[in-house]
């Protein structure tokens, strides 16, 4: 098939012929109606490129860092959950991809395999690991909380993504319809209890997740959380799932080191603007005082460069990495993060950007809805 697949859209359609219905409905699902799901994507139609000219673009240099860790493009992987439901190495193999393509991973805590699994699996025979970090949800169970950081710190993560949106699990009908849960042969694995673990328990009727959440997580969560966890780990920690200037203020009074501008995927509160409609707001909101980043719809090489127009310093891919990952394990997931490469590295020559200093604001302009340009 590899032949064939010449953008993200090839893989999503052979990962929904080789998913389990259940499994690709979870991935692929946004919350109610799913309007910010499509709006997501949508955005980017929004925007239109003023290409510069002449600028002998032979050499294009796509080098990015990323809390000060050098990577070899500003495309990276966001966490998502259950990755073992797509392909039998899961976390482990999109790690190895990551690596590989010299780039960044954000790992769920709510993986398949555990934080120390999938370091080790990134871990050279000349003793160099790959760019982790952490994506943490705040438990009830505060000390459990701090062991998972605990536990990433000794084991060579970055940094800590702490995920800010999701002090309920949103409504998301088909998981609902499913009655999702988790194969019963995979594990949240960071988790020594089956309850925690999310590998038995009685979801009822519902989404099992949704009551998963509902039992494990803490939504009493404040910005007060953001101090304490601050407090317990030297890791940069970065807010994950902010959507106004007003909060992104308020985020770097609180001192994180970065913000990610996410809706996580469509899956909360529906209704809510696509991840690039608000970037901009973001970014002026905090004037350089920390970096922000953006996930969200990002589907080719021409969505990355309008997010680094609009200020992100770079962009988490999440769906279009489970479908590498369910079409050919880590050489689905390294084609993935390839084509997306080569696929900004053509749009930047195209635009006239021979590195990503040279993206700027001026590039993008976006569509007046009436002129429909």
């Amino acid at each position: 098939m590899s032949g064939h697949r010449v953008c993200v859209g090839d893989f999503e359609e052979e990962a929904r012929r080789v998913l389990p219905k259940a499994i690709y409905d979870y991935y692929s699902s946004g919350a109610d109606e799913q309007k910010t799901l499509a709006d997501n994507t949508a955005a980017f139609n929004r925007w239109r490129f003023l290409p510069r000219m002449l600028r002998n673009v032979s050499k294009v240099d796509l080098s990015a860092s990323l809390l000060g860790q050098k990577l070899s493009m500003p495309v990276c992987v966001g966490a998502t959950a259950m990755q073992r439901m797509a392909h039998p190495e899961g976390e482990t193999a999109t790690a190895r991809a990551c690596q590989a393509a010299g780039t960044g991973m954000m790992l769920s805590s709510w993986a398949t395999s555990t934080i120390e699994e999938v370091m080790s699996a990134t871990t050279s025979s000349q003793g160099s690991a790959g760019i982790m970090w952490l994506q943490l949800y705040i438990y009830k169970d505060r000390e459990l909380t701090l062991s998972l950081v605990r536990r990433a710190e000794k084991a060579g993560y970055k940094a800590i993504f702490v995920t800010v949106d999701t002090p309920y699990l949103g409504r998301r009908w088909n998981d609902m319809r499913n009655c999702f849960k988790l194969p019963s042969h995979l594990s949240m694995s960071n988790f020594s209890t089956a309850t925690l673990a999310f590998s038995e328990g009685d979801y009822g009727n519902d989404s099992g997740l949704a009551v998963y959440v509902a039992k494990a997580i803490d939504p009493s969560l404040s910005w007060d959380d953001i101090t304490w966890l601050k407090k317990h780990t030297k890791l940069p920690l970065i807010v994950k799932g902010i959507l106004t200037g007003e909060d992104a203020i308020q985020a770097v009074n609180y001192g994180v080191d970065g913000i990610l501008v996410s809706n996580h995927g469509a899956r909360q509160l529906d209704g809510v603007p696509a991840t690039l409609d608000v970037l901009e707001e973001v970014v002026n909101a905090v004037q350089g005082r920390c970096e922000v980043y953006m996930d969200g719809g990002v589907r080719r090489g021409t969505d990355v460069l309008k997010a680094l127009a609009l200020g992100a310093k770079a962009v988490f891919i999440g769906r279009p990495v489970l479908w590498g990952l369910a079409c050919q394990g880590d050489k689905g997931v390294s084609e993935v993060l390839e084509l997306l490469r080569e696929e900004l590295r053509l749009a930047m020559a195209l635009a006239g950007c021979r590195s990503l200093s040279e993206i700027s604001r001026s590039l993008v302009r976006r569509v007046n809805e009436t002129s429909r340009m």
